[in-house]
């Protein structure tokens, strides 16, 4: 099964130089824990909760001034619409990522979840393998 077959492609996303509570606002309008950072059509990031709570919030910032490109993960790990579904799960599983940005000539063009490949009975294994590896618990800093 390829990717183009279960990635998400309705994607909203944000500019660098947005707010990050105008990405905080995106997730919650969207029900999403995850914003691509575009310039034009071309990933250049991604946000995600995660980035916020711990390089904003935690870090006593102002979401109303601090901007996307501050807290966001540049150079995403990407995947391509025409790759095998096992190959983006064990790219996931590697990097710890629980979303894969989608591209096609530079241009973004869709997102995979793990969701998105854990609910087709066929992939359950792979999504179960990808998340098992993506949780694993880490040694806090004390």
């Amino acid at each position: 099964m390829k990717v183009s077959e279960i990635m998400t492609r309705s994607i909203v996303s944000v500019n660098s130089d947005d707010s990050v509570e105008r990405a905080a606002e995106v997730m919650k309008e969207h029900n999403i824990g995850a914003v691509p950072v575009c310039d034009g059509n071309k990933i250049i990031g991604i946000i995600t909760d995660r980035d916020i709570a711990l390089r904003s919030v935690a870090a006593g910032e102002n979401s109303k001034n601090q901007i996307v490109r501050d807290v966001m993960s540049s150079n995403p790990v990407t995947g391509r619409p025409e790759m095998n579904v096992l190959d983006a799960s064990r790219i996931m599983s590697e990097r710890q990522i629980r979303r894969l940005p989608v591209v096609d000539n530079d241009n973004l063009v869709g997102i995979v979840s793990l969701g998105d490949i854990a609910v087709r009975p066929a992939l359950e294994e792979e999504a179960e393998s990808a998340l098992s590896s993506i949780s694993e618990p880490s040694t806090p800093e004390v």
